[in-house]
């Protein structure tokens, strides 16, 4: 049961970051290109927030 959801979740990652790149591709590149000329501090506070706000879902959905 677990891993049948954790494979379902990593589906649903990959076909939820799919859908900018098929959608609009030069607004994907544009993304990465500011990404690139980031501090490192500020990758590092984005990625923190984006597992907080996942963790904050998966404790809403439970």
């Amino acid at each position: 049961m677990a891993t049948e959801v954790l494979f379902a979740g990593f589906a649903l990652m990959l076909v939820i970051e799919g859908i900018l790149p098929f959608v609009a591709p030069k607004l994907w590149r544009e993304t990465f290109k500011a990404l690139i000329e980031m501090r490192d501090g500020q990758i590092r506070f984005a990625g923190l927030a984006s597992m907080l706000v996942g963790l904050g879902l998966l404790w809403f959905v439970n």
